[in-house]
């Protein structure tokens, strides 16, 4: 990656404490309208005349996936008879929602729901992953994850280096003056699958350790031995469990398979990865424990 690229990322994402995010921003804007909807007793086609737009636009605001235009949110406020102070919040989240974050740039390669869920991990305060056969993005080294894009079918050559440009721009949330919190728990197998050979995997493994004591205070790694055997999570695909400051914002759950990512809001469902991610630790090895079997690994190779 070149200097120029590093530079204009490190400008982009800046080194403010607790990271604004647009997504963020819009996702609130839409769950306050749609709470201040619900207590007026307003339906969504209802909402939709005061605003002279169409029950699925009010819908689409309401989950975060619509910016509303100036217009049509004076309309909903006057509608929902909020006090000033309110209206005047839901203002500012609607400029902050119509900022530009660092992530747009790559809008070319990845697809809305990359790119939201991109920006909601910018703007989360802690992330927890698990991963059974790979190294978690927010942790991999530039090789390794090069090693994962040579030869796919899935991507053209001229998609790698953005695709590791915008992969590399969001480990740095690790590093701010306020970082994101990472509790990566990865199965043995994801120390050991040579992805990319054994020169990319020591030095990956290596650059493991090398996070990990330096930013003890916010990533945990955590290894599930091949010993701990099965458990509900060990089939399952990728899956993230974002949290985020304040309480205006509910958890989220993000999955990832082969060629599907979805952005999971249902309580009961993040109720149950959370469940599930809970019992994983329990099985894992403690984080002393897990740097000393990657450490083993690193010198195998």
């Amino acid at each position: 990656m070149s200097d120029r690229v590093l530079l204009a990322i490190s400008m982009a994402i800046g080194e403010t404490m607790a990271p604004e995010s647009p997504v963020l921003a819009s996702w609130e804007l839409g769950l306050r309208l749609r709470e201040r909807r619900e207590a007026t007793g307003l339906t969504s086609t209802a909402a939709a005349k005061h605003a002279r737009c169409t029950q699925g636009y009010v819908s689409d605001v309401e989950r975060g996936k619509t910016k509303i235009a100036p217009e049509k949110l004076d309309a909903l406020l006057a509608a929902y008879e909020l006090a000033d102070e309110e209206v005047a919040e839901l203002r500012e989240l609607r400029a902050r929602a119509n900022t530009r974050g660092w992530w747009q740039a790559y809008s070319g390669i990845f697809d809305q729901t990359v790119l939201r869920y991109i920006g909601c991990e910018h703007g989360a305060e802690s992330v927890q992953t698990h991963e059974t056969l790979l190294i978690p993005g927010l942790l991999q080294t530039e090789a390794y994850g090069r090693a994962l894009f040579h030869g796919t079918p899935n991507y053209r050559l001229t998609e790698v280096d953005p695709r590791i440009e915008a992969r590399l721009a969001r480990q740095r949330r690790l590093f701010d003056e306020e970082p994101l919190h990472l509790t990566a728990v990865v199965n043995e197998g994801a120390l050991r699958q040579q992805v990319g050979g054994p020169e990319v995997l020591k030095a990956q493994l290596r650059h493991l350790l090398e996070v990990a004591e330096e930013r003890s205070g916010n990533v945990d790694i955590r290894v599930v031995p091949f010993a701990a055997g099965g458990y509900d999570g060990l089939g399952a695909s990728t899956y993230h469990l974002l949290d985020f400051p304040g309480a205006r914002l509910p958890s989220l759950l993000y999955l990832e398979n082969l060629t599907i990512m979805e952005i999971a809001e249902r309580p009961d469902l993040v109720r149950q990865y959370s469940y599930a991610l809970r019992e994983a630790l329990d099985l894992a090895l403690s984080s002393h424990d897990s740097l000393a079997l990657i450490k083993r690994v690193e010198t195998e190779l």
